[in-house]
């Protein structure tokens, strides 16, 4: 009996990691390719919240969770269009541009939540994303149950990790991208157009920063609520330099993160005298400890953060 409420345990904490680990691993994909193109962005906090207000939003007006979340993407490219012209076209410093979007976003979505639903306790009924079986592969003892009895969006997460992988290292706009992030110069000698690759990727991964944002609204929660992104776009730019810039190490930094949300979620469950407060600081500690480790041992694209001057 005690071994199968072990069992049990275990499963329900590496469900809940796998699933709290998503939106973060959306958000971290979606950096990996800004990263090897060259550009740093710190404004993923801000696409993040636009696009789970975005997505709540569609999924109230038509009715449907993924026409929500197709919503938060366009949103979120939208907005990654934005940045583009300011870093890329305009040369601005993508680090000021960055906090200025995740100012941006919070105030746009505090301002618009409160203009489309008003500001009431009894938030309306949106359509959420379900959890969906897949047969035979759930039957897998602990592995399979928890991990094929999750949503579809955790399936389509896990699925971009290899993909991911695969363009960037083994198809020739993934070689363009990152020759573009390492040497921008050598990379235009040689006919590749540095802006549309640096535009392309940002847009793409500003709309995978949407849909984290969506699914972080209709999918671990039901609902928008002002700031609930609460530093998880920060914490994925951590794991996609935790992971340096590969997408099997920023699975598997994303876990990491994901594990220190759901530890909070049983310890506070556990019915534990301790104040709330210091659970909440878990995933967040668990981000300051491994960046402080990696201090040093880290080398991003070489051309992290430059402007490109087409001479």
């Amino acid at each position: 009996m005690l071994s199968e409420s072990f069992a049990n345990a275990v499963i329900s904490f590496l469900a809940t990691d796998i699933r709290t680990a998503t939106p973060i691993l959306l958000a971290a994909i979606g950096l990996i390719f800004m990263g090897r193109s060259g550009i740093v962005n710190i404004g993923a906090e801000g696409k993040m919240l636009i696009g789970a207000l975005a997505g709540v939003a569609g999924s109230y007006y038509l009715n449907s969770a993924w026409l929500g979340m197709l919503v938060a993407m366009l949103c979120g490219g939208l907005v990654g269009l934005l940045f583009a012209y300011l870093v890329v076209t305009l040369k601005a410093s993508q680090v000021v541009i960055g906090a200025a979007i995740n100012i941006l976003g919070l105030g746009l979505t505090t301002t618009f939540a409160r203009v489309i639903f008003g500001v009431n306790l009894a938030p309306p009924q949106i359509d959420t994303f379900k959890p969906m079986i897949i047969p035979v592969l759930s039957n897998i003892p602990i592995l399979g149950h928890a991990i094929f009895k999750q949503m579809p969006v955790v399936y389509i997460g896990l699925l971009l990790v290899p993909l991911t992988y695969i363009v960037l290292y083994k198809t020739p706009i993934g070689l363009k991208i990152r020759a573009v992030g390492e040497h921008p110069k050598a990379a235009d000698t040689l006919g590749v157009n540095v802006f549309n690759i640096r535009y392309g990727t940002i847009i793409f991964g500003s709309m995978l920063i949407g849909a984290a944002g969506a699914f972080l609204s209709l999918g671990l929660l039901s609902f928008f609520t002002e700031d609930m992104v609460a530093g998880r776009g920060f914490i994925a730019l951590a794991a996609v330099i935790f992971g340096k810039w590969n997408p099997l190490g920023v699975l598997g930094a994303t876990l990491i993160f994901g594990a220190g949300d759901a530890l909070h979620f049983r310890l506070q469950a556990g019915g534990n005298t301790i104040p709330y407060q210091f659970f909440l600081m878990i995933p967040y500690i668990l981000t300051v400890l491994a960046l402080a480790g990696l201090v040093g041992r880290v080398n991003p694209p070489a051309a992290s953060g430059k402007p490109y001057v087409k001479e």
